[in-house]
């Protein structure tokens, strides 16, 4: 009998429909995109090699017709869906509901061109009843999604591909923009300005410490007379006071008055204010909202967050991740009341709670993301989850249900407190409290904050009973009731410059722009950090010099490209294609050609080319030379230039210098320190030669001798430094030490092979044979003994940070058949496969988190009989007779691969190419 044929994206979902569907389906997966723009030179279809836009993969002579092509690694996958269709009745297209699911829909039903008939099935959980749903009301394709999706594919492909090799040319080789990425880059480059503009100003205030019904407390001096003593928030940018009816105390004023108010007690309470108020809970999570709390709550990077999300999703356990909706279904409404008053009692609910979605264009078809069932408690699924999955799984049941249950009510208290110091000057302090008198919804769930000291602030304070007219009094005086003085202290302030940008803030910042989608943004914030446009400092995301390099050139050249509201304004005209309220190609072609009221990118681009200037970035004045001190962006990275350069007037820039803290002073250090060359620290009395610190592009290091010839293999010993260490403080003792390492701590008692400590690229260690241990924070290095290095030796073995790093697990496979597991790990350089022997790259276009065992055996075993990587030199020849070889082959296929629209992959795709013209093709903007 004839099987319905439901074609998913992942094989994890595939097997959870499958139980669900059981009889009369057979359910695949189509493991992500079967085709797309292609992404190499070797992927472009003979047909337009030779065209202009060949490299685009958009026809941008007539209509923007983009070319499809379905790359090597989704071959099989095609074609084993089109050997199940052989035997289906119908086709059940049920890939994810929202845009890109729609997408991937359409082209498999291009690709696979089904003879019996093909429906949609759109459901936002995976359950039972919702499978069951979505079978009975199957559609046809919206060709409106599918337009929209089809013109973001095109639209980010002619950003990325036309502006990117600009930078190639203007700042460096192998930078990308993107639509979305350099205008999220812009943002963090902002707020460095931002910084960099900032001056702190100075102010002072009193803290007085009192005590009553046994509880401490702090009151602060809020004003003086009539006048309000000035806080942070009463000063500007510049450092300027800016507040109304404020006055700065500075720290002899602030110190003379707490001297004089310790003699004028007792004081007076002067005001008690208490207000009874409500606080309400916040809405379902959508993708943003989950990503930020992540990030706040657990830690989780966004692309962590998704990962565990999509499975969360794919097993059953929540709705779909993807949504920017905050709305709940009533059936969802009707098990989380009888849940809450389960748990919690009738006193917890008051009938369901709606929320309007306030983010522009939100698909209310969609839900919020929530839990499928919510009787699945978090402690009921911790044997089934592991640990990332229960962690976020936990957050959004307990979000989904606070979000259902009754106000939190809460008394806060305001209190005066007035002391009398010299010539009757009242000093009025100020202390406030809030009391939970009902927890409400408090009892599932608080939300987070970006502000540590707001989320402080809001955390229940309790103050001791007072009453208007009450005095306060030092412990001696005799009262043993009431408030209690104990002492009054100045508090010297200062402001500090705007914090840079979280990947919970930025995403924040970017969904209130009205910028991208959310289910993008983990991706952006990913190439962005592999671009090396910014590194992490904690949580905060700090630009380099690259992002201030290529966002001064395209603000200058490509502003309105990269304005806010004009990248705003694009979403929205994709969004109304999706609605169908614009035509897709009329929108494609105003932005790419221009129109009277806006230059189109191709002309944008061209004049870009012509009159771009190579961007500086200024840090000041030499006070020395009157020369301007500015960065450059060069080969090998950022680096200093003084003048017009040369030599003495140059210095490079270590990676993780954070822009706003290179200050002139710290430039011309480094300017000097390159132009003196290498400080000696003294001469080792055993070998005669000179120990020097040198400050190198890695970090600091010191060095036993000098440099040796060009050209010579003989290279002089080196340490670098331990933490703590830095090059103006290293000592020549420390030096020395550094450069005997490692040391024989002794025999091994079973081996009798010695045990060494030394110093790695990870830090301190012991050794013995090829087991490595590292040391502990509190192991000194010049005085671990063989003793403790034995009771290392027998601890179990721990990841080190390069292990740590790199095990990023986005999945695990096992092997039914007895084989090794093979892990799917995020790398470096984007998601890989590892057997522990092999490592191979998961290709562009493949979902890394729904490998199958046959796909991750596939590339490992492709990996493992590639000849070994060459160099780009010596790649030459033979690569371009495997291109030649290949291209022949290729043709004689032509016609079996016309269907997939693109001929084969040559083996040797990425290898140098036979001219100059063919390499530039080949070149692929990472943003695109």
């Amino acid at each position: 009998m004839a099987k319905t044929l439901v074609i998913v994206e992942s094989p994890a979902k595939a097997r959870t429909i499958e139980r669900i569907l059981k009889s009369g389906y057979e359910v695949l997966a189509s493991y992500g995109h079967v085709r797309d723009l292609p992404e190499s030179a070797d992927e472009i279809p003979d047909e337009i090699r030779k065209e202009k836009w060949g490299r685009l993969g958009v026809d941008t002579d007539n209509d923007f017709k983009p070319y499809y092509v379905v790359p090597a690694t989704k071959r099989k996958h095609v074609q084993a869906l089109k050997s199940a269709l052989k035997g289906a009745s119908q086709v059940y297209l049920a890939t994810d509901p929202d845009r890109e699911g729609e997408s991937i829909s359409w082209h498999l039903r291009e690709v696979l061109k089904p003879k019996v008939p093909v429906k949609r099935i759109v459901f936002h959980e995976i359950t039972e009843q919702a499978i069951t749903d979505a079978v009975k009301d199957a559609q046809d394709l919206n060709e409106n999604l599918v337009r929209a999706q089809e013109s973001r594919r095109i639209l980010d492909r002619l950003y990325g591909y036309t502006l990117s090799p600009v930078l190639w040319k203007k700042v460096q080789t192998g930078l990308s923009a993107g639509r979305v990425q350099s205008v999220a880059v812009r943002l963090i480059v902002d707020r460095e300005e931002e910084r960099l503009a900032f001056r702190p100003a100075s102010s002072w205030d009193l803290e007085a410490q009192l005590s009553g019904d046994g509880k401490a407390f702090v009151a602060t001096l809020a004003r003086l007379g009539d006048t309000r003593v000035a806080t942070g928030k009463d000063f500007n940018e510049n450092g300027v006071l800016t507040g109304k009816n404020a006055s700065v105390l500075n720290e002899a004023e602030a110190r003379s008055l707490a001297e004089a108010l310790r003699g004028h007690l007792p004081w007076r309470i002067t005001e008690v204010d208490e207000k009874p108020g409500v606080e309400r809970p916040a809405p379902p999570f959508t993708t943003s909202t989950l990503t930020q709390e992540a990030s706040r709550k657990l830690g989780f990077s966004t692309e962590r967050t998704m990962q565990t999300a999509q499975r969360l999703f794919q097993d059953g356990h929540i709705s779909y991740h993807r949504t920017d909706s905050t709305t709940l279904s009533e059936k969802a409404l009707g098990e989380s009341a009888r849940v809450i008053r389960d748990m919690f009692g009738d006193d917890y609910y008051r009938g369901p709670r709606r929320y309007a979605t306030k983010v522009k264009n939100a698909q209310e078809a969609h839900e919020a993301i929530r839990p499928s069932d919510f009787v699945a408690t978090p402690a009921a699924l911790e044997q089934t989850l592991d640990r990332d999955d229960l962690r976020l799984y936990e957050l959004i049941w307990k979000r989904t249900m606070a979000s259902q249950m009754v106000d939190a009510r809460v008394l806060r208290t305001s209190v005066d407190i007035t002391a009398t110091g010299r010539n009757n000057e009242q000093a009025v302090f100020t202390v406030s409290g809030k009391v939970i008198e009902f927890a409400g919804f408090r009892r599932a769930y608080v939300e987070g904050s970006d502000d540590p000291a707001a989320e402080l602030s809001d955390q229940e304070t309790a103050l001791p009973k007072m009453t208007k007219g009450d005095l306060v009094n030092a412990p001696d005086a005799g009262a043993r009731d009431g408030v209690m003085f104990l002492a009054v202290d100045p508090k010297g302030h200062e402001t500090t410059p705007p914090a840079r940008y979280t990947e919970a803030s930025l995403i924040k910042e970017l969904e209130r722009l009205g910028i991208g989608r959310p289910s993008t943004y983990a991706a952006t914030i990913g190439t962005i950090e592999r671009r090396g446009y910014i590194f992490r400092q904690g949580k905060a995301l700090v630009p380099s010099f690259t992002a201030f390099a290529v966002t001064r050139l395209l603000c200058t050249h490509f502003g309105d490209l990269i304005d806010f509201a004009f990248t705003a304004e694009m979403e929205e005209d994709l969004d109304a294609i999706s609605r169908g309220e614009r035509e897709w190609l009329e929108f494609i072609q105003q932005f790419y050609r221009g129109d009277s009221h806006h230059r189109g990118l191709e002309d944008a681009a061209k004049q870009a080319e012509e009159k771009a200037d190579y961007p500086l970035i200024d840090v000041g004045i030499d006070p020395a030379s009157g020369e301007a001190i500015k960065v450059r962006v060069g080969r090998y990275g950022p680096f200093l230039q003084v003048g017009e350069g040369g030599p003495g007037k140059t210095a490079s820039l270590p990676p993780n210098l954070p822009p706003a803290d290179l200050s002139v002073d710290k430039a011309m250090a480094m300017v000097r320190a390159k132009a003196e060359g290498p400080r000696s620290l003294g001469v080792d009395p055993d070998t005669g030669e000179h120990i020097y610190v040198i400050n190198g592009r890695f970090g600091t290091y010191v060095q036993r001798g000098e440099n040796p010839e060009k050209g010579s293999k003989e290279k002089p010993k080196r340490s670098s430094l331990l933490p703590g260490m830095s090059e103006s403080t290293v000592t020549f003792d420390e030096a020395i030490r550094l450069l005997n390492l490692p040391r024989e701590l002794g025999a091994h008692p079973e081996s009798g092979e010695v045990v060494v400590a030394g110093l790695g690229r990870f830090g301190p260690y012991v050794k013995h044979g090829d087991d490595y241990r590292s040391l502990e924070s509190s192991d000194d290095l010049f005085a671990v003994d063989l003793s403790r290095a034995l009771e290392l030796f027998a601890a179990p073995k721990r990841a080190g940070r390069r292990q740590a790093a790199a095990k990023k697990v986005i999945a695990k496979i096992e092997a039914p058949d007895g084989g090794a597991t093979i892990q799917v790990l995020e790398g470096r350089y984007g998601p890989y496969v590892t057997d522990g022997e092999t490592n191979a790259s998961v290709p562009r276009g493949m979902d890394p988190a729904t490998l199958s065992l046959d796909d991750a055996r596939g590339l490992i075993e492709a990996r493992r009989g590639a000849a070994p990587r060459a160099g780009r030199r010596r790649a030459g020849a033979s690569a371009a007779k495997a291109k030649a070889k290949s291209k022949a082959k290729g043709r004689g296929r032509k016609a079996a691969a016309a269907e997939t629209d693109a001929a084969p992959k040559a083996k040797a795709s990425k290898a140098a190419s036979k001219t100059t013209s063919r390499k530039t093709r080949a070149r692929k903007p990472a943003g695109a």
